[in-house]
């Protein structure tokens, strides 16, 4: 919809958005109805989200954020201005995102929920006490006040120790060797090896070898001697150096292993530094509390014969069967005749207990328990407990904008998301979602396509109106599908070449359990979420082959802290038919970099290749440019002003920091002299402005280019800049570009490709092109098994394992195994009826 076609005032009952030009959307106008369901499709990268959150959320928030005090406003993360002419029409905004769980294992399932705060309140006021105990106030049962937390372990539940046999894990190296593993690299660890050498420690005797007094002094002692250190020198020449008094080359400081250790755990800004010296701190459950975080006056109060900490590990749904005779108010109460004000408190907090439960086990939640860490959930689980709380908190007039709701969700759960956004709804609300669910779209009262294609192709509004009239747009990608034209061709799958078979996996709600996974063809693992699949692919068959294969788990564990409660070992073995695999390869959905100097050039191996090309160039070969040169990580070419940033960071104090492009490069990130020379009549910067598209084009000819720019563009990422910064991807992408990264390499057959729901993010028509290039993997030798939700995936695999029936204590089994049609057929399973609609 270009301007000139757009009313040119707001229409009463909507939102009226005018020259909208975030990100890729090209100036657009748009009217968006409010009190209804307004869906915003498209190709990935279409520009919907652009609409949705960069527009219209980000507009909601400006203007709510104008009516707070500056000094509140710090304590909001503040969008950017969007790029905008007019919005008119637009209520107050809340915004549920995908996000990954707050990295922090404080935070819990039943802290977002708040139905932690409620049973702190009833174990307060209607907990059972032992004789002469005094009433304790509900902080007493949080883990995270002075007056509930264990003191031992601080409210943790696990204490940590550091011991010699952590910090050296091999005492048959010498110190020069690295025998004390847990000392820093590099340039501090030769430090702190010189300092030895000075104070008169033998550095090149076996560590077992020493005496035990010396070795205890070096790991345990907090003294920090300051001392001469002769770089270079080896123990006689140090002595002699000593000695004659020579001028040191500096003075250093000593620092035992163990205060180390625990001094960069505490002090180190760094994740990363805190997660190395993490695995040399040896943690297990808490002798006092044993591991419930507690004190033990608050763990020796009771509710229906359970303390705190016992009931916080119930399942949702086991919580809601708990309730429910106290609703009622039918349960017995102890002491309810002596102290009627229990039987009152107990009944009203059970009520609104079961109230948000209701929600929670409505949108397929029942599996998780109350203390299960955020960090642990996928983005999907974490965007519907924050629905469930709005849902409970009957808010009015108000515009949701939510980020893919049912992403991760089985079809018989989107089923219950649905009802969930009715009720939003009826309550008088908007509700504006990005999404590629057909289901979803197919319920719509409004939708917005936006297309017709991704990046610079896209940003324009293709149809704004119901869903009917979508049929008569042919440009948009989403009709096609949406009225059952994009069905896929029927195909014949494939036979197995052979068996991987595990025996007794146990991990979460895997019990035992016994399966088998086909090999040399497309596999597909599906369930109802909560059921066990990303447990027996995802974590319990990648560690059992990765150990089998002495690969290491490439994959972060869900939980990045280091104080996270310990995790259970999977338990059982594979059984058979690991002689068929040579190597596993895990893509999963986690940022390919954590800051903006890792781009899907760098990534992908594809700048390497640019680099040599622009110092082969005679230009670079006069100014003897080397292909560091072109790297705008190191110091000679980038701009020094930005140091390679591109852009520098404005503080505009209660305002939110405003990033410009550099004054010095423009944005180029590099320095005048290297961006003189150039490769095809473009400089380095702008080739890596270049799409993956266009690049193509560019480097027509240059072989080391095209494949992995062919492929990039083969996977749909066509659209993306070379340059484009590794934060600015969703974990789709993400995942896209960890497959091409792995398809551009030469094909050598037996190799285990596990994928963990791999349609996350994307549009029917961007799902097409990846089963495709699944199967080219196939057909070179290779197996693929993909944890997946969408049918489409699973009616063009060549066999599916449906795990279930139900999800937690209810699944945790295999119901179905085959073909996608005999799986169609298969009474107990909750996928086969989807699936049968997909094979129809």
């Amino acid at each position: 919809m270009s301007r000139s076609t757009s009313s040119a005032g707001p229409l009463p009952g909507h939102v009226s958005v005018r020259g909208a030009r975030e990100h890729n959307l090209k100036n657009v106008d748009v009217d968006i109805p409010r009190d209804a369901l307004v869906v915003f499709t498209g190709v990935s990268g279409s520009g919907k989200s652009s609409l949705a959150f960069g527009t219209l959320y980000a507009e909601a928030q400006r203007r709510y954020l104008e009516s707070v005090s500056p000094y509140a406003r710090r304590l909001f993360h503040q969008m950017a201005v969007p790029e905008v002419d007019s919005i008119d029409g637009l209520p107050p905004a809340v915004a549920l995102q995908q996000q990954r769980g707050a990295p922090t294992t404080r935070s819990s399932v039943g802290s977002v929920t708040t139905v932690s705060n409620l049973l702190r309140m009833l174990y307060s006021r209607a907990g059972d006490y032992p004789k002469d105990q005094p009433l304790l106030y509900a902080e007493s049962f949080s883990p995270n006040t002075a007056e509930g937390a264990c003191p031992q372990c601080h409210g943790l539940g696990r204490v940590y120790e550091v011991t010699e046999r952590s910090m050296v894990p091999d005492d048959s190296l010498t110190i020069r060797e690295r025998a004390i593993a847990a000392w820093p690299t590099a340039w501090h660890g030769q430090n702190l090896r010189d300092i030895l050498t000075t104070l008169g420690h033998d550095v090149d005797t076996p560590w077992r070898d020493l005496p035990q007094t010396v070795r205890d002094w070096i790991l345990f002692t907090d003294e920090q001697p300051v001392v001469p250190v002769y770089a270079g020198l080896d123990a006689k020449e140090t002595k002699a150096a000593l000695k004659a008094r020579l001028p040191p080359s500096y003075m250093g400081t000593f620092t035992g292993a163990r205060k180390y250790v625990l001094q960069t755990f505490a002090t180190s800004p760094s994740a990363q530094m805190k997660k190395r010296v993490a695995q040399y701190m040896l943690g297990a459950d808490c002798p006092v509390c044993e591991g419930k975080r507690l004190r033990r006056v608050s763990l020796s109060v009771t509710f229906a014969g359970l303390d705190i900490a016992d009931m916080s590990r119930l399942s949702l749904a086991s919580l809601a069967t708990l309730f429910a005779p106290y609703v009622t108010g039918k349960a017995k109460i102890r002491d309810s005749r002596a102290h009627p004000e229990k039987a009152i408190v107990t009944q009203r907090i059970a009520q609104d207990l079961a109230g948000r439960l209701e929600v929670l086990l409505d949108l397929g939640l029942g599996y998780l328990s109350l203390d299960r860490g955020t960090p642990t959930l996928s983005p999907g689980e974490l965007q519907r407990l924050r629905l469930a709380t709005q849902v409970r908190s009957n808010l009015f007039g108000v515009v949701y904008v939510l980020d893919e709701p049912s992403a991760g969700l089985h079809p018989a759960d989107t089923e219950a998301l649905l009802r969930s956004l009715a009720r939003l709804k009826a309550s008088g609300n908007s509700l504006f979602v990005v999404e590629h669910d057909l289901d979803v779209i197919t319920q719509a009262d409004w939708l917005v396509d936006v297309g017709p294609n991704a990046g610079e192709h896209g940003g324009q509004i293709l149809y704004s109106g119901p869903p009917a009239g979508l049929r008569e747009v042919k440009l948009s990608q989403t009709r096609r599908y949406l009225f059952d034209e994009g069905k896929p061709p029927q195909r014949t799958p494939r036979e197995p070449a052979g068996w991987l078979a595990v025996e007794g996996v146990t991990r979460n709600n895997l019990h035992g359990l016994d399966a088998r996974f086909p090999l040399g063809v497309l596999c597909s693992v599906s369930g109802v979420s909560g059921s066990g699949k990303s447990t027996l692919v995802s974590q319990a068959l990648v560690e059992l082959v990765s150990k089998q294969l002495g690969q290491a788990v490439s994959a972060e564990a869900d939980d990045d802290s280091p104080l996270a409660p310990a995790v259970a070992p999977t338990g059982g073995r594979i059984a058979s038919g690991l002689e068929h695999v040579r190597r596993l390869v895990t893509v999963d959905q986690k940022p390919i970099g954590r800051t903006p100097r890792s781009n899907l050039a760098t990534y992908t191996g594809l700048f390497d290749h640019v680099r040599k090309l622009f110092a082969a160039t005679p230009a670079a070969k006069k100014r003897h440019f080397d292909a560091g040169r072109f790297s705008f990580n190191v110091s000679k070419g980038r701009c020094a002003t930005c140091e390679g940033e591109g852009q520098v960071m404005v503080e505009l104090l209660f305002l939110p920091s405003v990033y410009a492009p550099c004054p010095a490069c423009h944005g180029a990130r590099y320095n005048a002299d290297t961006l003189k020379v150039t490769c095809r009549g473009k400089d380095i910067a702008q080739v890596l402005r270049l799409t993956v598209d266009d690049a193509l084009l560019f480097f027509d000819g240059e072989a080391a280019l095209e494949r992995p720019l062919s492929v990039l563009q083969e996977v749909g990422l066509g659209y993306l800049r070379l340059g484009q910064s590794a934060t600015e991807l969703s974990g789709g992408e993400a995942q896209r570009v960890k497959l091409a990264t792995e398809l551009q390499r030469a094909q050598r057959g037996d190799t285990l490709y596990v994928l963990d729901e791999p349609t996350t993010g994307l549009h029917p028509a961007d799902i097409d092109r990846l089963v495709a290039q699944l199967d080219t993997l196939v057909a070179a030798g290779n197996t693929v098994i993909a944890v997946e939700h969408d049918m489409r995936v699973l009616a063009a695999s060549d066999w599916v394992i449906d795990i279930g029936p139900g999800a937690g204590d209810d699944g945790g089994r295999v119901v179905a195994s085959g073909p996608p049609a005999a799986v169609a057929k298969t009474r107990p399973s909750r996928t086969a009826p989807y699936l049968a609609k997909a094979l129809a």
